[in-house]
This record gives C-alpha cells, structure tokens and sequence, in this order.
C-alpha cells in the first residue's frame, strides 16, 4: 500500500503510456511508415495490425520491429527506425496529439514540493525530447534520459545510469509496462503501475507497489508516503 512507500527525493518517469498519450500520434505515424517502406520496395504486403504496435509500447525499437517486421533484413528494420523518427517528430508539429490528463499540472505540482523530475524511455533520443519540447514540460524535468541516446541494453541499465549521474539515492520509477517494473525493482525503487494506458496484458505491472487509475493519484501518494516518513 502507499502508506509503506517511503518519501522518495526523485520520481522517474516513462514517456509512452505514462505521461503521453502516445497513440495520438503513434498511429497515424505507423501507417505513414508502412506506406513509405512499400514506395521503396522494401515492404509488401498489409501495414499489420494497429493492436500489435500498440502492444509494443515501451520495447527497444530492435525488438519492436523483430515482432512487427519478423521477416525482414536488418537494413530494412534500420531504415523502418529513421522513417519512424521523421515522421514522429512531423506529427509533433502538425498532429494534435496529447498527454494524458493531469500530467502537466501533476508534474508541476510534484516540482513545487520539492521532487526532482526525471524521464527513462527506451524510445529514440529526439522523440522523447520532442514529446517533452512540443507539450510544454521539458523544463520541469532535471533530465531526459533515452535508450536512443545511451544505448542501453535495458531500462534498468539506463535508470541506473541516471540514478548515478544525478546523485539519486532514493526515488519512485513510474511506468506502464514491464520493463519499467523490472526498471525500479533492479534498481531498488519504488514502482508505481500506471494502469490507465491498458497497451499490454493483465500481467504487465505485476510487482509494483501501487497502481493508479490516473495521473493525478501521484500528489495524495506522495502527500501520504511523506507524513508515513518519521
């Protein structure tokens, strides 16, 4: 329960499915890859199903297209990653694309309390930063870490390093997939389950210490773990 998550200095958040609502632009931008690679001659076939991308969410883009392109070369896979990047960050621009409920005022809340504010993606470096750029809360966060930029074999690797770079001792991983549980517990921190994305299967946030139904839960949670704190 919350009353025995201690008072964390730091909360560590993913970006797809936690704070944004990444099928907004997630899926116009699939068919758009798909139709590129198919003018290049490098796909045939049916773009697959909407379901099985959004089921890949918080993967490593190599194991992403493993399960979408099973198929296909390497070459095709790399250049199914740039085409993704392009028109990710076009979409940014022209989509109408959202966070989800309550993030920006949550985030901003947690920050005049004193948290310090971090994002851990196993996404592309410029996507994560072009999420957090085109709606606003870039600056809130002390910092945006990537697999993309680190090239990080896991998410708990990748926290670890951010948790080394700035000194965090003690804090909450906030996630809405596996690799995130499996993010925090390697790294000794409290998990936070976001269930409100529903991207994976029942099973994807078994071991967090606490799920919530909406965003806005993180300020009585945290408000609760700091008067449990002696």
């Amino acid at each position: 329960m919350a009353v025995e998550l201690l008072r964390p200095e730091a909360m560590i958040f993913d970006m797809d499915g936690t704070l944004f609502k990444t099928e907004t632009l997630l899926i116009p931008v699939f068919h758009k890859v798909f139709d590129r690679l198919r003018e290049e001659g490098l796909y045939s076939g049916e773009t697959p199903p909407e379901e099985l991308i959004l089921s890949c969410l918080g993967m490593l883009l190599p194991d992403i297209w493993r399960r979408v392109l099973p198929n296909q070369s390497e070459a095709v896979h790399r250049r199914a990653d740039a085409l993704l990047l392009e028109f990710e960050l076009e979409g940014l621009r022209q989509l109408d694309t959202e966070l989800y409920p309550q993030v920006l005022e949550t985030l901003g809340e947690l920050k005049r309390r004193g948290v310090r504010l971090f994002v851990a993606s196993n996404g592309l470096e410029h996507y994560v930063k072009g999420v957090a750029e085109a709606h606003r809360i870039l600056t809130l966060f002390e910092g945006i870490y990537s697999a993309g930029e680190y090239q990080t074999a896991t998410k708990v690797d990748l926290v670890k390093l951010l948790m080394d770079r700035h000194g965090v001792s003690h804090a909450w991983m906030v996630g809405d997939r596996s690799s995130d549980v499996e993010a925090g517990k390697g790294n000794g921190l409290g998990v936070i389950g976001c269930a409100y994305a529903g991207f994976g299967d029942g099973s994807e946030l078994v071991g967090s210490d606490v799920l919530i139904s909406s965003f806005g839960e993180l300020i009585p949670l945290y408000d609760q773990a700091e008067k449990s704190v002696v």
